[in-house]
């Protein structure tokens, strides 16, 4: 069924229900997270840093007090602790939905722990290998989903094989917008791939508009202090920003290959709907071609 105008207040009951949600401790996961904790779910929340998942769970129970949280250790830019995770997760009585939240946006050319490119690496390869690793863990799960986070940058993205890991040139923007294509086309060539499989598992994508959170983090300080104070009338809130993931991850009746985001101009801002990306975010050539080339840097090879 189309599921629209979809916010945090029609979120259903998620009493024993399991979600991990990665980069939870700010921003749109820390929302995702605290929404998901309110309606019952146990949420592990996957993140860097100790101290800042300590203080996001401290915050998260201060409104819900009996919220049923979990830090899981993990730094999507570095397979070692991708895996380690996943083998945590797996202890785990269960587990449902994977929320694919954390990223990064547009910083200095850096390199992984395993020298990626460290945007392809953490938003899509990090992505790719941690939901490799926990699929056959969320196959015993109840409706079990993988989301997945793009933007709306998918639109100007480009694989480039030639260059993956931008030793020739870089681009910020171009690099992200490349690794949120890279998110779509791993979204939708999951799903192909459960669906031939006959797997209970279903993928879905969503992304945030524009939302006023932590990615913000490498724009230029004289852009961020000059659009601050108009940010309202053309961001959500971090808060509204999650009203996609959310839908996501716990609307009932979502069809696996299904999108959301914003609703409301251009995409940017609004409660949830479904929406459709750029054709080449479907291409399946480009799609099958980036999967092989996902397995072999991560080392990860998909049971489907």
């Amino acid at each position: 069924m189309a599921i629209s105008n979809f916010t945090d207040q029609d979120v259903p009951a998620q009493n024993g229900r399991v979600f991990l949600v990665t980069g939870a401790n700010s921003g749109i996961g820390y929302e995702a997270a605290k929404v998901l904790a309110g309606k019952g779910a146990r949420v592990l929340m996957g993140c860097r840093s100790k101290t800042r998942a300590a203080a996001a769970i401290a915050k998260i129970r201060e409104e819900f007090p009996q919220a049923d949280l979990a830090y899981i250790p993990l730094d999507l830019g570095d397979l070692e602790s991708i895996r380690e995770a996943a083998a945590l997760v797996g202890q785990e009585r269960r587990l449902d939905v994977l929320v694919n939240n954390a990223g990064i946006m547009m910083p200095p050319r850096e390199v992984t722990m395993d020298g990626f490119e460290s945007q392809f690496g953490v938003n899509h390869l990090g992505t790719f290998a941690l939901t490799g690793l926990l699929l056959d863990k969320l196959a015993k799960g109840k409706e079990p989903r993988v989301v997945i986070t793009s933007s709306m940058a998918h639109r100007s993205g480009r694989i480039d094989f030639d260059d993956i890991n931008a030793e020739e040139s870089y681009s910020r923007m171009g690099r992200y917008a490349m690794s949120k294509l890279a998110n779509l086309l791993h979204m939708y060539e999951l799903d192909r791939r459960l669906r031939a499989a006959d797997s209970p598992v279903i993928a879905v994508a969503c992304h945030p508009g524009v939302a006023d959170t932590e990615l913000t983090r490498n724009f230029p300080g004289l852009l961020v202090s000059l659009f601050r104070p108009l940010s309202s009338l053309f961001m959500n809130s971090a808060a509204e920003g999650a009203w996609p993931t959310l839908a996501a991850a716990a609307a009932p009746g979502v069809e696996s290959g299904s999108y959301f985001g914003p609703s409301r101009n251009g995409e940017w801002v609004g409660p949830a709907r479904e929406v459709q990306p750029r054709p080449k975010a479907k291409r399946i050539e480009t799609a099958k071609r980036l999967w092989d080339v996902s397995e072999e840097m991560t080392g990860v090879t998909y049971p489907v």
